[in-house]
């Protein structure tokens, strides 16, 4: 693997990784920054603390910078650049890029060169954006701690004996370290959401079908969606309308035109809410969350009734049985989904010594390339869809994802968004939870049943709880294909935050907060 220098950034280095996105963008399309500069000083800070923070599973140096000089080069020209031209980016290593390691986190499929890009990773290298290297996550995306990593786990840069949440606590980590100013998530039952939470950084989960799966590698194929993720709502809305659309190639994209989130996150910044009705779900508020969560969510609902907002107390009885149906529909299709990972046409492979049959083959593979967690839900998921079963399980789940999706129809007939804490707790300690299941699938509590629903949601960053000192985050749901109300509301809420505090959440991290870490 590729890797930058170890040497730490200097002062105008830092400077530059601390920017948003935005920022970036505007200096360097006026040529007061050059995007090599941007990518080196990028590089440099991974050099600097990814050692400790271990975000990054491959970093692509020497592409990076060339990527960035052929944008240089572009404004040199006098050619359009795209918004987010020049700017770095973390990909999450369940996106396929042609050529570099893709891993999705598990050792079955280490060393995997892809021959080719997912459609997301395709808009990112069109529109400009600086590919920085491929991020940590859960294997296969399945964990909420980045525990589960065959590659060792993600430290959360706020307190490095603690979670970045998971699947995608990589690309969170990345962005609260200010290793990158954007990356790209992928959220199936929260693995957006809940990290940003307990990062303090900005993540969003496009409405199901509004940005391409293809080249991503699958998970649950009914649930999973690709992402954008940032420190700030107007640099999460900049990526989102780059990576949004129809793709023909994903027989599940919507198509629908890109939605208008820049321009909402615009409105959002510069008006109040009045006239906006927003719904607390009742079932999203209960003795199941950590007081330092509550208070901060209780706060947050002082504050959108300060900036005009309707506040609306909604009921869906239904949610309380979202963790049981996800449970069963998610290791069902992941049972199906990972099937194809046989040791035959690409991967690991072992076991193939003389005589042996291909499904020793198969049996000796999967089971020294698979991670307990991975082996768990492939277990679950086949005795679900097993002769006899079916109905009683998966059936019967999907008849609740129904229930669950009529119970958002009907709140949002009294309310234009609805809020709720986006994780039940702070970040954790590393080791905590990662022999108790049932206590990490908690952790998705608050994000599964818009998952189950396939409605947009976002975490934002709402301040530090009380009892932890840590990052709180904010979800915010939008009806199916209501992504413009959503971050309208996200950026109302964000832009408050800021005129109190004097920044956004991620600016006050004190861990990290120099090149130099050490532990």
């Amino acid at each position: 693997m590729s890797s930058p220098s170890s040497s730490s950034a200097s002062s105008s280095s830092t400077d530059l990784t601390r920017m948003t996105a935005a920022d970036l963008a505007t200096r360097i399309h006026s040529g007061e920054v050059s995007s090599v500069e941007v990518a080196q000083a990028h590089l440099d800070r991974i050099g600097a603390v990814d050692g400790d923070v271990h975000a990054f599973l491959h970093v692509s140096g020497e592409s990076a910078l060339s990527q960035a000089a052929a944008v240089d080069a572009a404004r040199a020209n006098g050619d359009t650049l795209g918004p987010l031209a020049g700017v770095p980016l973390a990909l999450k290593d369940v996106l396929v890029q042609k050529g570099v390691p893709t891993t999705a986190g598990s050792k079955i499929l280490e060393g995997w060169l892809p021959p080719y890009d997912a459609t997301v990773t395709t808009k990112l290298i069109e529109a400009g954006i600086v590919i920085l290297g491929k991020t940590n996550m859960d294997e296969f995306a399945m964990g909420s701690s980045t525990e589960n990593s065959a590659y060792g786990p993600t430290r959360n840069p706020w307190d490095l004996d603690r979670i970045p949440g998971g699947s995608g606590g990589g690309s969170a980590a990345a962005l609260a370290a200010f290793e990158a100013p954007l990356a790209i998530g992928t959220d199936t039952g929260g693995s957006i959401r809940q990290p940003a939470s307990v990062t303090g950084t900005v993540g969003a989960k496009p409405t199901y079908g509004g940005v391409s799966r293809y080249g991503v590698i699958a998970l649950a194929s009914s649930l999973d969606q690709v992402g954008p993720c940032a420190r700030t709502v107007l640099d999460t809305a900049l990526l989102h309308e780059v990576i949004a659309g129809h793709d023909p190639r994903d027989s599940t994209s919507i198509p629908q035109p890109v939605p208008q989130v820049v321009a909402a996150v615009r409105r959002g910044q510069n008006e109040d809410l009045s006239g906006v009705r927003i719904g607390v779900v009742k079932q999203l508020h209960s003795d199941a969350y950590q007081s330092g969560v509550l208070s901060s969510f209780d706060q947050a609902v002082e504050k959108f009734t300060a900036l005009g907002a309707e506040i609306v107390e909604v009921d869906c009885p239904h949610f309380e049985a979202a963790l049981a149906a996800y449970y069963l529909i998610l290791p069902s299709e992941c049972s199906s989904n990972l099937a194809r990972f046989d040791a035959m046409r690409y991967g690991l492979r072992v076991g193939d010594t003389g005589g042996a049959s291909a499904e020793e083959v198969m049996m000796a593979t999967r089971g020294a390339g698979f991670g307990p967690e991975v082996k768990r839900r492939i277990i679950l998921g086949a005795y679900a869809l097993s002769a006899g079963y079916y109905d009683a399980y998966y059936g019967s789940a999907q008849k609740v994802r129904t229930l669950i999706r009529q119970d958002f129809e009907k709140a949002y007939l009294a309310a234009d968004v609805l809020i709720s804490p986006a994780s039940p707790v702070t970040a954790f300690p590393i080791g905590e939870k990662v022999n108790d299941p049932m206590a990490m699938y908690l952790n998705d509590l608050a994000t599964i049943p818009g998952s189950l629903a396939g409605i947009p949601a976002m975490s934002v960053p709402s301040g530090l709880a009380a009892d932890t000192g840590l990052p709180v985050g904010l979800q915010i749901m939008g009806p199916a294909l209501g992504e413009e109300q959503m971050y309208r509301v996200a950026a109302a809420f964000e832009a408050a935050y800021v005129a109190e505090h004097g920044g956004v959440v991620a600016d006050s991290a004190p861990a990290l907060a120099t090149a130099e870490v050490t532990r």
